[in-house]
């Protein structure tokens, strides 16, 4: 018996290089997840779209880290997956599928990248999808649940492994950056609607752009010396920053998961 794909068809709309904040953190800080395994590790572009191109910019930026990466495309439209599919190679393949992320074999996904995709769900379906998919998981394995820009200059996503979220990344165009908090409009679903009093993504929001507005007389140095001085602030200040200032340099931040998790006050 056939299953039926987990999820619904959205919008699918993309554009090339939307997706290279996410796609360098994964090539970057967490490529260790692709060297560790012992077999040829396989990626899932979930939910890609209308088109397949940032499931094959995908397999050409994670094959610098590992050349025998295997990069799947997981659609629940089987037009996307047809088009998709004209496109396949060694290494790069499309098959029709939703969060049960279907697989060959039983086996299971190190990286399964979602983006754009549970942003058109309700809020209630994104621990459900969650829990779905990490199950498919490797044990160091990673779902990256994030929203972007439709041009891929602002970008924020939750890392959830086997045992729930992790942290939140928020990755930024320094260039023209007026005020941090801007990027609220592009939180995952799970902290869209939290961004009011009271919950700790608005606190965190807050803070950055506090901090912002504090190393503004960095500004003279340019914008990237300002935000490393608006990281460091925020990391003096006693929030736990992930990263440090090579992640920095490059308009991203990570945080816990703990500091900006739904339902209360940050301790």
């Amino acid at each position: 018996m056939v299953q039926r794909p987990v999820g619904t068809i959205t919008r699918g709309t993309t554009n090339p290089n939307r997706l290279r904040r996410v796609d360098r953190w994964l090539a970057g800080p967490q490529a260790w997840r692709l060297r560790r395994a012992v077999d040829p590790p396989v990626v899932v572009d979930l939910g890609y779209g209308a088109s397949p191109v940032t499931a094959v910019e995908l397999h050409d930026r994670l094959r610098v880290v590992r050349a025998d990466v295997e990069v799947v495309g997981v659609e629940i439209d089987p037009a996307r997956v047809a088009l998709g599919r004209s496109l396949a190679r060694e290494g790069l393949a499309f098959r029709l599928g939703g969060f049960e992320v279907p697989l060959d074999d039983g086996r299971r996904a190190t990286v399964v990248r979602a983006f754009n995709v549970l942003r058109q769900y309700d809020e209630s379906q994104v621990g459900p999808a969650w829990d779905t998919v990490r199950e498919r998981l490797t044990d160091d394995g990673l779902l990256v649940d994030g929203t972007c820009d439709e041009l891929g200059r602002r970008s924020t996503w939750v890392a959830v492994d086997r045992t729930g979220p992790v942290s939140l990344t928020l990755s930024w165009r320094l260039r023209g950056l007026d005020a941090p908090s801007d990027i609220a409009e592009r939180l995952p679903k799970a902290l869209i609607h939290r961004n009011v009093p009271g919950e700790p993504v608005h606190a965190w929001l807050g803070a950055l752009d506090r901090a912002w507005a504090h190393s503004a007389h960095h500004a003279s140095f340019g914008v990237r010396q300002r935000f490393l001085a608006t990281a460091t602030t925020l990391r003096d200040d006693g929030w736990p920053l992930l990263d440090g200032p090579s992640r920095w340099r490059l308009g991203e931040l990570t945080v816990a998961w703990d500091a900006v998790a739904p339902g209360g006050q940050r301790a």
